[in-house]
């Protein structure tokens, strides 16, 4: 098992002990909004390529969030993707952008990717400042790129980050 430190967060891949709290995290109201209606059994499970974290606090306690990251192996488009949800209980307080910060690292020194891609949904606000803070550039807006929960396709943003962009916030 993978366990990343950061300043703030501990990175730790999920496992089967996992399901409940991720029951908990993929049922809140604040987390279905952008990522829809979503089964923590397929979270544990692991696929080729992608590893799912929970965000723990770094001095110990229950998790308060869920990182996620896949990777493009072939060699002409070689780079890899993000994707994050922290309980709203915990908005506010850093823990996003920590989480972001430490898996990026790992990404870039320890998986050797130049590039790194988030796409949060066009109207997510509050997760794009995040994402925008620790480095990651508008590519672009991908139209009715995801069907929502009231069955109509919404927009997403296509946002990358480059190694040497990556941007550690001061604490405060």
């Amino acid at each position: 098992m993978e366990t990343i430190e950061g300043r703030r967060v501990r990175l730790r891949e999920v496992t089967e002990d996992d399901r409940g709290w991720l029951a908990e995290l993929l049922s809140h109201p604040g987390v279905v909004r952008w990522w829809g209606e979503s089964d923590p059994g397929e979270l544990v499970e692991r696929e080729p390529g992608e590893t799912r974290y929970a965000i723990e606090p770094r001095d110990g306690g229950a998790p308060l969030g869920l990182i996620q990251s896949w990777e493009e192996d072939d060699p002409m488009y070689r780079h890899a993707g993000i994707d994050i949800a922290i309980h709203p209980d915990h908005h506010g307080r850093g823990i996003g952008t920590d989480a972001l910060v430490t898996l990026a690292r790992h990404l870039f020194d320890a998986r050797g990717h130049h590039r790194i891609t988030i796409d949060p949904a066009a109207d997510n606000a509050a997760a794009i400042a995040v994402y925008t803070r620790v480095g990651f550039r508008a590519v672009g807006v991908m139209r009715r790129y995801e069907r929502g929960l009231d069955g109509t396709w919404h927009d997403g943003l296509l946002m990358d980050l480059l190694a040497g962009e990556l941007v550690a916030p001061q604490p405060g």
